[in-house]
């Protein structure tokens, strides 16, 4: 379902359940007069990855701190399963959602076993339930035992991620919130964490909001895509190709990008491509004749092309594609990566050769489902139409201002965010974590974490 502008209540698709978040005419303006979010109404379904998405200052991250209560709204409410959150206590609330943030925010005078059993520490959990969480997540998140007893400097930037992912779920919160968590580290490293994190949702199923600035990073790993626009206003929400085949105006097509149609071909399958043949060879010293003639090894898997003018030489070739579970991008750009214009299509499992499908085979496949998009884009906007009804107006001013910001007040909680630690912060965090009183850790818990800080 895509929102067009603010002010419209998104409609609910597949959201029930426990984790869902709503924003309901949500408006955050600091005291200095900062207007950071503007009646912002979004739904955020459970046990799914929501990214919201925009320029530098259109609220991005004042949106995330409002969830956990860093921030409170100026206007409107957030619920949880219909609860609001100025119900909860702040530390309890925290305490069910993870929070992870650029460079993984680690203590650097702690170990990694320390830093991921933060949380279980501030629940006091016995210390050999503590470590033996610690040690189990380690390995989840793909990092090797010995690395236990360092410290996140002697870590890479990959790495300290991981650490920081294992720290926000090592007491299994419901929610986990991650603010630009992959932005500090470069891209082939990025797109190893994409991956892990994609694998980890599998195994999860955790309610996600992750913000971030790129389109790309929004587009591969959301299944729902929040995009803002400066002001703090929301712009359009829906998934990855429902943003790319239907944007709602101009600045969502100028933010999603150029190519746009080429990167929805992401989300169609190409398991409905015609596959062809071409004549297959085992040894290329027998390549003979006119035409296209593919080289394969042992296994039937491909090598390359037969070059028909230098005998027993081989052209590249190209990349492959399986049409059990690849894309038509994928399909598309094994075809413009081929000397022949040829897709070469593999087996999913044992890669080995299982056809051909030329570029315009596919480009008119393309053609196809776009003709398909827009019909189904007319039908709904004609449906909506007849149906539509006047949404009732959110009134403003239905719940307390909450308490006071203090915009000063970040030398607590940026210690912890930012792992900027002293010493004196760290006999701060011996307190949280080796309190005896509960009331008194909850105490200093929120002291760190009612520090705000302006996302300006």
């Amino acid at each position: 379902m895509v929102v067009k502008g603010a002010g419209r209540r998104k409609l609910l698709d597949e959201t029930c359940g426990v984790g869902v978040l709503e924003f309901e005419s949500v408006g955050k303006t600091y005291r200095d007069g900062t207007v950071a979010v503007v009646d912002l109404n979004l739904t955020v379904p459970s046990r799914k990855i929501t990214v919201i998405v925009g320029p530098s200052g259109c609220g991005k991250t004042t949106t995330l701190r409002m969830v956990n209560r860093m921030l409170e709204p100026t206007t409107g409410r957030i619920t949880w399963d219909g609860t609001p959150l100025r119900s909860k206590r702040k530390t309890t609330l925290r305490r069910q959602m993870g929070y992870v943030i650029q460079s993984g925010g680690l203590f650097p005078h702690r170990t990694v076993l320390e830093n991921i059993g933060t949380v279980p520490s501030l629940l006091h959990w016995p210390k050999a339930k503590r470590e033996k969480r610690s040690l189990e997540l380690l390995s989840s998140v793909g990092l090797e035992r010995k690395l236990a007893h360092r410290y996140p400097a002697q870590l890479s930037g990959g790495q300290q991620q991981r650490v920081g992912v294992a720290r926000a779920l090592a007491a299994d919160p419901l929610v986990l919130l991650m603010d630009e968590p992959f932005s500090a580290v470069d891209p082939v490293v990025r797109e190893e964490l994409h991956e892990f994190l994609l694998e980890l949702q599998r195994e999860l199923s955790k309610t996600i909001i992750l913000i971030t600035h790129d389109i790309d990073e929004a587009i591969k790993l959301g299944d729902q895509v929040a995009i803002l626009r400066i002001g703090g206003h929301l712009a359009q929400v829906g998934t990855p190709q429902q943003l790319l085949d239907e944007p709602a105006d101009a600045f969502v097509e100028g933010f999603v990008g150029r190519d746009r149609g080429f990167r929805s071909l992401s989300f169609q399958r190409a398991s409905e491509l015609r596959l062809e043949g071409v004549k297959v060879v085992r040894d290329v010293e027998t390549a003979s004749g006119s035409g296209p003639i593919l080289v394969v090894d042992g296994d039937a898997r491909p090598v390359g092309w037969a070059d028909p003018d230098r005998p027993g030489r081989i052209f590249a070739l190209g990349s492959t594609f399986s049409p059990e579970t690849d894309t038509l991008r994928v399909a598309l750009d094994s075809a413009l990566t081929s000397r022949y214009g040829l897709a070469v299509a593999v087996t999913a499992e044992a890669g080995r050769y299982a056809g051909v499908v030329s570029a315009d085979d596919i480009l008119a496949m393309v053609r196809d489902v776009r003709v398909a998009i827009a019909e189904s884009i007319s039908i709904r906007e004609i449906a909506a139409a007849q149906t539509s009804e006047p949404i009732p107006e959110v009134e403003e001013g239905d719940e307390p201002l909450g308490e006071p910001e203090q915009h000063d007040s970040d030398e607590l909680y940026d210690q912890m965010a930012e792992a900027e630690q002293t010493d004196d912060s760290d006999q701060l965090y011996d307190r949280l974590a080796e309190s005896e009183d509960a009331e008194d850790a909850d105490e200093l818990y929120d002291q760190m974490a009612d520090a705000e800080q302006a996302d300006h």
